[in-house]
């Protein structure tokens, strides 16, 4: 089933972005999801599959906190 994700969720990452951060803002929901790093600002779009196994947590806007 999938993951109900929402535009303007942050999720937290298992593994951090090459800047370190490993929170992210969703811009783009669909077949591919598209994240802003919450760090260093970096767009990426990941299939959903991928984006699934990738995230470790999410924080609806606001859990989410000083982000």
């Amino acid at each position: 089933m999938p993951l109900d994700v929402q535009i303007g969720d942050i999720v937290r990452t298992r593994k951090p972005h090459a800047c370190g951060g490993d929170r992210w803002r969703v811009y783009r929901v669909g077949a591919d999801i598209g994240l802003r790093c919450l760090s260093c600002d970096r767009r990426i779009m990941l299939p959903r599959r991928k984006f699934e196994r990738a995230v470790k947590a999410i924080l609806r806007g606001d859990e989410a906190g000083g982000g």
